[in-house]
């Protein structure tokens, strides 16, 4: 995505496009943010980190070269009646300068920015960035140091000093956890994320687990429902709203208001039906409800 030319480095990748379509928000995945509304979603190549459990691997692994370059005018056009950009699918960072561009242009139109990332950034550029970018979904993939040395070839404290920076810069931030059987999932690995999580962020802010299948580099066997709803029931100890995601459960996936137990939203796959909000408040006991909605 990157390299050098005439002495200068230089973004080869500027414009390379893989997926072009529009989605349910839902599927970011994206539960406190205009519920129910489609965004248009753009995936390019490339990525900053080495998961060997990719998921996206056959665009986050690999670049391209030759074919036609998308400029930020014929996305922000593409964009059409849905409410922004979802910069999504592969990691969107290493496209730094076609994201802030579409980005700048988008916000000039009106448009929602939307950024689905490993949040390994830093400081510096994400400052420039983020005043651009209206919601996040932010991979925490562990929060044992070694697993990202190991499994991502990342660091760990770059990823959640940006989600602290994100956070602060008022920008709405979801985070989503994939579950992978003996690498994160033992009963502390859940109790740190969540506490963490409520303490240097917030006990609102959504937390998505999310079911792993052997992929790329790993051959693992996939996550166990059982284990999902073990996660779900510690991180909802501490945390608001927690989500279950690849998995058919029982729960985690209707939003309820934390003071009544309300449904403020109805969720099948990601169709999503918002039932108990009114004027921002849950409909039963007057709650502010935690979502940001038109």
């Amino acid at each position: 995505m990157r390299g050098v030319r005439q002495g200068e480095l230089v973004a080869l990748g500027y414009g390379a496009v893989s997926s072009l379509q529009v989605d349910p928000i839902e599927k970011k995945p994206l539960y406190h943010y205009y519920p129910g509304r489609p965004i248009f979603s753009v995936g390019g190549w490339g990525c900053n980190m080495a998961c060997s459990f990719c998921q996206n691997w056959t665009i986050s692994q690999h670049g391209v070269s030759g074919g036609r370059a998308h400029t930020p005018e014929a996305v922000v056009d593409a964009a059409g009646d849905s409410i922004g950009i979802a910069y999504t699918y592969n990691e969107p960072l290493v496209a730094y300068e076609f994201v802030a561009d579409t980005a700048l242009l988008a916000r000039e139109r009106g448009l929602k920015n939307i950024l689905v990332t490993n949040g390994h950034i830093n400081p510096d550029p994400a400052a420039e960035l983020l005043p651009l970018v209206d919601a996040l979904n932010i991979d925490i993939k562990s929060m044992n140091p070694d697993f990202y040395t190991k499994h991502c070839g990342a660091d760990l404290a770059a990823v959640l000093s940006f989600a602290v920076q994100a956070h602060a810069a008022g920008c709405h931030v979801e985070l989503t956890n994939l579950v992978i059987p003996t690498l994160n999932s033992d009963d502390d690995d859940f109790r740190r994320l969540a506490g963490w999580v409520c303490e240097a962020l917030s006990s609102d802010v959504p937390l998505h687990l999310s079911a792993y299948r052997p992929c790329y580099e790993m051959d693992l066997p996939a996550t166990p429902r059982q284990m999902l709803e073990r996660a779900w029931e510690i991180c909802s100890e501490s945390l608001d709203y927690v989500y279950l995601g690849n998995v058919l459960a029982d729960r985690g996936s209707d939003t309820q208001c934390p003071g009544c137990d309300a449904v403020l939203i109805q969720r099948s796959g990601f169709r999503a039906r918002v039932s108990g909000i009114a004027d921002g408040c849950c409909t039963a006991c007057g709650r502010r409800a935690d979502v940001v909605s038109p």
